[in-house]
C-alpha cells in the first residue's frame, strides 16, 4: 500500500500526493459549516502541526506527522453535555435531539 497522510481537519487518510489538494478543500468546508453552527458551538480554526524532519536528507517523520494531524483531528470533537459522547459540532446538534440521560438500573 503507498503511504497515505491523515488530514489535520478532518481525520481521512489521503495519498502523499493527494494531500496537498485535500487540505485546502477540507479547510474551505470546515470554515463553511463552523460559520452556520450556533455560536456556542463554533470553533477555532484548526493549526496545521508542525513536521519536522527526521534525517539530514530532508525526509519528514510520517508517523508523528499522521499522530498530530489524527491529535488535532480528534481535538475538533465536542463533548455531548447529557452523555459525554464526542461529535463533530454539526453532528452534536442531531445527536442532542434524541440523547436522553441513563437512568440508573434498579436490581
Amino acid at each position: 500500500m503507498p503511504p497515505t497522510v491523515i488530514c489535520y481537519i478532518c481525520g481521512q487518510e489521503c495519498g502523499t500526493k493527494s494531500i496537498s489538494i485535500h487540505e485546502p478543500q477540507c479547510l474551505k468546508n470546515w470554515c463553511w459549516e463552523n460559520d452556520n453552527l450556533p455560536k456556542h458551538l463554533r470553533r477555532p480554526e484548526p493549526k496545521k502541526p508542525e513536521a519536522r524532519t527526521i534525517q539530514a536528507k530532508g525526509f519528514y517523520d510520517l508517523d508523528a506527522l499522521n499522530e498530530a494531524a489524527w491529535t488535532s483531528a480528534q481535538d475538533q470533537l465536542v463533548p455531548c453535555d447529557i452523555c459525554g459522547r464526542t461529535f463533530l459540532p454539526d453532528r452534536l446538534i442531531v445527536h442532542q435531539r434524541s440523547c436522553k440521560p441513563k437512568r440508573a438500573k434498579w436490581m
